[in-house]
């Protein structure tokens, strides 16, 4: 129990120390590359996924079915996902898309060290011991780790006014979520009504946390359709990648919270 919090806790301070050496090169003039900024997003990532293998041996399963826990494995994809984006030498807009990342992986680490998260490991119920809940799962926040870096580029997008530099962080934005959608419609949606119908006895209930999924997935479609279909690259399709990630938080967070369901575990 000791040694899984100081490496969560070493996780969180090495993720900080990179935020800010990735702020000071940020605006150090002239720019230098940064070596020391990713091994500590990497470092952190390696802590959150032995908290993790941990947590499993402790409770006899893959240690995923927790708020804590889900934060964890989320922010240490995202820290991974940030560091292969660090290495793309040619993107033009990369230290500000691994900086917005690695402050959002911060941000999921101190809502899971605060207090209103539960930081027991705890024996999953019987309902959640299949393979299934696992690619359920981890699929899902792999495509959520690429989410959130189509949100910084919409973001950093709706920022600029000049038309290549948008023209970039569309094509940022698009590819983000190119990767991201695939994983996150087999993760949610796929492999999520395999094991419900497992679990409980039938592929979809409309839990909120279900519905909340599909609403997500279907803002990502939207925004595919806008992009591809209709071939805009305005403000539209990045108003779309913020409102997807916006719902993403939401089903992630304000389900749990504040619509309670067969989902109120995790």
């Amino acid at each position: 129990m000791i040694v899984d919090t100081w490496l969560a806790n070493g996780a969180f301070a090495a993720l900080l120390a990179s935020a800010a050496l990735q702020v000071f090169f940020l605006f150090k003039r002239p720019a230098k590359p940064d070596k020391v900024a990713p091994a500590l997003m990497l470092a952190s990532a390696a802590a959150l996924l032995a908290v993790i293998a941990m947590r499993s041996v402790r409770i006899g399963f893959i240690a995923l079915t927790s708020t804590y826990e889900s934060l964890a494995f989320w922010a240490a994809v995202v820290c991974v996902v940030s560091f292969v984006y660090g290495r793309q030498r040619r993107l033009q807009y990369r230290p500000g898309v691994v900086f917005g990342a690695t402050m959002l992986s911060v941000v999921m680490l101190a809502v899971a060290s605060s207090p209103l998260i539960p930081k027991e490991a705890l024996p999953p119920i019987p309902a959640l011991r299949s393979g299934w809940l696992i690619l359920h799962v981890s699929f899902t926040f792999v495509g959520e780790a690429f989410f959130v870096v189509s949100f910084v580029t919409a973001l950093i997008f709706l920022s600029v006014k000049d038309g290549d530099r948008r023209l970039e962080l569309d094509r940022l934005t698009y590819t983000a979520i190119a990767v991201g959608y695939p994983f996150f419609t087999a993760g949610a949606l796929v492999f999520g009504a395999i094991w419900a119908e497992q679990a409980w006895g039938r592929w979809w209930s409309w839990d909120p946390k279900e519905t909340w999924a599909l609403v997500t997935w279907l803002v990502y479609t939207a925004y595919l359709h806008v992009r591809l279909v209709m071939r805009r690259k305005d403000a539209v399709p990045s108003l779309l990648a913020v409102v997807g990630f916006i719902c993403t938080v939401f089903t992630f967070f304000g389900v749990n919270y504040l619509l309670p369901g067969l989902h109120s575990y995790g």
